[in-house]
């Protein structure tokens, strides 16, 4: 199992952050500027610690500095923080799937369930305010988290001027430069545009446009059959939509899924409605009085087909965002993705500034942003830090929900590694049968001689939150047969999970 535990010394670009202030003031002759209760610039010391981005990692980076006593700003240009996952991604996203579930339950199961509901229809845009005040009341509260801590909140957009001296062009008008010992840069991501497809967000969309269609589209293509494309799709195909999934490769959901569990999750999301072309490329889309023509073939090649919807989402993948911050003039080494490079401790080439998030290495996940926010800034302050990459979780928000953390059978096996399999279906869980919501199964991956827990796979209801479960036991080394000895509450999903772990190094109770 990788495990990076960080213990290492404390390296250049952190060192500052433990010399005395008046050291510090002799070596750096530039002082900051901050930002006072009007706006208005002032002159300061240079700040300990300045984030470029109020996301995810970026905004928890900056709270926590700030409780490790170091004085912290934090610039975004968006003049919202929470960055692209709670303003136009996770959040707003999470929100249209719930309610959207919502309705859809009501229109097709509620009856079975012995309520009776007449007359009901969707009001698109009032569903559409529930999710734009969500964003908002959660943006508010990250900006009072600032004040609380007292994190100096910048709204402008950030560029180096050397390796300590940032400008920042203010959202407000104007400009000012702040002096910073350390940076991090926690800059995100955008989606992937598609070349030769001209995204206008009306009618060939992203994500972003995707949660913002005014009315529900009798057609839609999506290109991509990875968590965003499969969640967006599930939103407006409950709400009316033919859903059609182009996807490349020869699998749905993604990195990182095991392959028994996507072949189901394609099987059910197929139930519901939808139609995938799988080991298929597009090869152009144009708008066509009024609609939508995507060419497609064979991913090996061969003949073109053209499909036809009212709205075509581009959903593959996401890119790093770097432009504008003049990584170049200081020397910022970017690979050939455009990721910014760090070595195991977030360093950048440059030795005061680190980089997370989805700017850098790794899964594009806010919640192993956050992990590296934390890690960097400890790292900062004291010179360690940890982030355990085994065990970061992935979910797929759809219904069922999709979750899984460690190793997949297919990484097992091109490893070499002897492993055994438990499963247990939702269909035999007292709890998912009186909920009438038994689709999907639980799946551990055990390491064969020592029966350490490498890998759990959940779909069926509530996987995104039974698989924290799975994440501690890997965290902590678990066996299989920890699991199934710890005592799970009756009638619960929960007990899926346990008797999974139960049939890894015995058998199941239950099945």
């Amino acid at each position: 199992m990788l495990r990076i535990a960080f213990r290492t010394s404390v390296r250049a670009g952190s060192r500052a952050s433990t010399r005395p202030r008046s050291q510090l003031a002799q070596q750096t002759s530039v002082l900051a500027v901050r930002l006072d209760a009007r706006g208005l610039a002032t002159s300061a010391e240079p700040y300990d610690a300045v984030v470029i981005g109020g996301g995810p990692g970026g905004y928890v980076a900056a709270i926590k500095a700030a409780q490790l006593g170091l004085r912290t700003a934090c610039i975004e240009k968006r003049g919202a923080l929470g960055g692209t996952c709670l303003n136009v991604g996770c959040i707003p996203s999470k929100a249209m799937l719930n309610n959207s579930h919502i309705y859809h339950q009501t229109q097709h199961d509620l009856k079975s369930r012995g309520i009776d509901v007449e007359g009901v229809k969707l009001n698109l845009d009032q569903m559409l305010k529930a999710k734009n005040n969500s964003v908002t009341q959660l943006t508010k509260g990250i900006e009072g988290l600032f004040k609380k801590n007292k994190v100096d909140y910048i709204k402008g957009t950030g560029s180096f001027v050397s390796p300590t001296k940032i400008a920042v062009a203010l959202n407000d008008g104007g400009s000012t430069e702040i002096e910073a010992k350390n940076v991090i840069i926690a800059t995100g991501s955008e989606p992937m545009p598609f070349p030769g497809i001209e995204i206008d967000e009306k009618q060939i969309v992203t994500s972003t446009g995707a949660l913002e269609l005014q009315k529900v589209p009798e057609k839609m293509i999506v290109i991509g059959g990875g968590i965003i494309g499969l969640e967006m799709g599930s939103v407006w195909s409950r709400l009316g939509a033919k859903v059609t999934v182009v996807e490349y490769l020869g699998a749905i959901g993604g990195v990182g899924i095991d392959g028994e569990i996507g072949k189901n999750f394609q099987k059910i999301l197929t139930k519901q409605g939808f139609d995938f072309k799988l080991n298929t490329k597009v090869v152009s889309a144009e708008k066509v009085d009024g609609k939508v023509h995507v060419k497609v073939e064979a991913a090996k090649g061969g003949k073109e087909e053209t499909l036809e919807a009212d709205v075509l989402l581009v959903a593959i993948g996401r890119r790093p965002v770097t432009e504008g911050l003049n990584l170049d003039k200081i020397g910022v080494q970017v690979d050939n993705k455009g990721r910014i490079v760090v070595d195991d401790a977030y360093n950048t080439s440059v030795p005061n500034i680190k980089c997370i998030g989805d700017v850098t290495f790794g899964p594009m996940l806010a919640h192993k942003a956050e992990e590296e926010g934390i890690a960097a800034v400890e790292m900062i302050k004291t010179g360690h830090g940890h982030v355990n990459y085994d065990a970061i979780p992935s979910v797929v928000y759809t219904h069922p929900e999709v979750a899984w953390v460690g190793k997949t059978e297919e990484d097992l096996k091109a490893a070499g590694v002897s492993y055994k399999i438990g499963k247990f279906p939702f269909i035999a869980n007292s709890r998912a049968k009186t909920n009438a919501d038994t689709e999907g199964s639980v799946k551990f991956l055990v390491e064969s001689e020592t029966d350490k827990v490498l890998g759990v796979h959940i779909i069926g209801p509530n996987a995104g939150e039974m698989i924290a479960s799975a994440v501690l036991a890997i965290e902590y080394s678990a066996s299989a047969e920890d699991i199934a000895r710890t005592c799970h509450a009756h009638p619960t999903l929960s007990e899926a999970f346990k008797e999974a772990a139960m049939a890894a190094y015995s058998s199941p109770i239950h099945f």
